[in-house]
């Protein structure tokens, strides 16, 4: 691996030299257990602990099969799906890669005792299968997390609609929080060149998710003007859609839980927020039963922040605690749109307020390639900056799947893989110059 590692280090190294580089017959991956699923059982979410499920574990490497690509990951980030995955919530991934292992001898190879995590890269394409002619040796490149075989024609108006769709690293083997990462070809893009490797990294899923859910017409189809409520709005996934609706000449209201999280948004741009701790909001009054009279209270804030306008969209992920308040404030005729629900599965709302004023509910599961593409295009040229606010190694992946569960962090937790430290991978200085201040102000928070 360090003959790999030097290799990819090199400035100039040619496409053939990097074909040529000998590949190991095993590679060091964060891994959940398929004998190990089981031990958490009966404890509440919130005690499990991805530090003793979360194991780097040599395991062997695969070849790439038509139209896959063998990526040497330099940098990698860690998602909710990483979390749900390492406390097998809601349900142990091993029951996926079983059911994708059934569909073709060349998926059988996902359907193992153990399951690589991890659904961002940023890395070196290494090897490429029979059919691969965009992508070659050498080429940097960044990774959407949308597995597709569309072989119905279901998938081929959108593929987030293929029978087959999964999200890669989560719902396949061989995924991005490793030294190598096994991925469709039809999963890569350029990497933004001003960024460093762990800062190309965190963007990917939490980047092209929001994409969609807010700009895409598969989602709220977001337009200048428009009032949106932005739920965690300095998260992982928030902070994309904070940055997206500054971008698109929306108006972002951004729901936070403290000051410091609301200084970054103020930091991006934002100049409406709320502190939902600092003002009491309680939306429900035991487990139970909601309280109107807060999303009404609610309601009102958001009014004074918008020269008493409601807002026309929703971004929801956070789910069962707010989604009863996201429907009540939401405008007549407007859009909630969700994509998670990392405070509970089961959403309960007033359906009079839904029906009666014809607002929508659009379900919105990560993107398509196209959306993928345009998001990631945003980030090459500047126009969307990532939200990393630390890094951890391959070895303390457990420890940055915990700070996510724990919520601990601000925007995205990034990893290192074959990097041997951060700061590495930039070839663009200039435009890297011209937007350092937007790349570092969620690293440069004060703790």
């Amino acid at each position: 691996m360090d003959e790999i590692v030097n290799a990819l280090l090199a400035e100039g190294v040619a496409s053939a030299d990097v074909a040529a580089l000998p590949l190991p017959e095993s590679y060091r991956g964060s891994v959940v257990r398929r004998d190990e699923t089981d031990m958490f059982e009966g404890m509440a979410s919130a005690d499990k602990d991805p530090r003793k499920s979360l194991r780097l574990q040599e395991v062997p490497t695969p070849e790439p099969g038509p139209g896959e690509a063998l990526i040497a990951v330099m940098a990698s980030a860690v998602n909710y799906n990483t979390v749900w995955s390492s406390i097998f919530e809601p349900l142990p991934t091993f029951g996926f890669l079983e059911r994708y292992g059934r569909l073709s001898e060349l998926t059988r190879r996902h359907d193992l005792p153990y399951h690589v995590l991890g659904s961002d890269l940023a890395g070196v394409v290494l090897r490429t299968g029979p059919g691969v002619n965009r992508w070659k040796a050498g080429d940097r490149v960044v990774a959407h997390c949308l597995s597709v075989e569309l072989e119905s024609a279901d998938g081929h108006g959108d593929t987030m609609l293929d029978p087959e769709q999964r999200i890669w690293g989560f719902e396949t083997n061989f995924g991005g929080l490793a030294e190598l990462a096994l991925v469709k070809s039809n999963q890569l893009m350029p990497k933004p060149e001003h960024l460093t490797w762990e800062e190309a990294a965190s963007p990917g899923l939490v980047n092209s998710t929001a994409y969609r859910q807010l700009v895409s017409r598969n989602g709220a189809g977001m337009k200048q003007g428009d009032n949106v409520l932005i739920w965690g709005a300095s998260g992982g996934l928030g902070s994309y859609a904070t940055q997206l609706a500054l971008a698109g000449g929306a108006n972002p209201v951004c729901v936070v839980s403290s000051d410091k999280k609301a200084e970054i948004c103020r930091k991006m741009g934002a100049t409406a927020i709320i502190d939902r701790d600092a003002e009491g909001y309680r939306f429900w009054k035991d487990e139970h039963n909601q309280d109107p009279r807060e999303w009404k209270r609610f309601g009102k804030r958001i009014r004074e922040l918008t020269g008493g306008e409601d807002v026309d969209i929703v971004f929801e992920h956070p789910g069962r605690e707010t989604f009863g308040a996201s429907v009540y404030v939401t405008r007549k005729g407007g859009t909630i749109v969700t994509c998670a629900s990392t405070s509970g599965f089961r959403h309960e709302y007033d359906n009079r307020y839904l029906w009666m004023s014809l607002k929508r509910i659009i379900g919105s599961h990560f993107a398509n390639y196209r959306e993928a593409w345009e998001a990631n295009r945003l980030v090459v040229k500047g126009r969307i900056h990532p939200t990393l606010s630390k890094v951890y190694s391959l070895e303390d992946t457990g420890q940055a799947a915990y700070d996510v569960h724990r919520n601990l962090h601000q925007g995205k937790v990034g990893v290192l893989a074959l990097a041997p430290h951060e700061g590495l991978g930039v070839r663009d200085e200039e435009l890297r110059e011209q937007h350092i201040d937007a790349i570092n102000r969620f690293r440069t928070r004060k703790d």
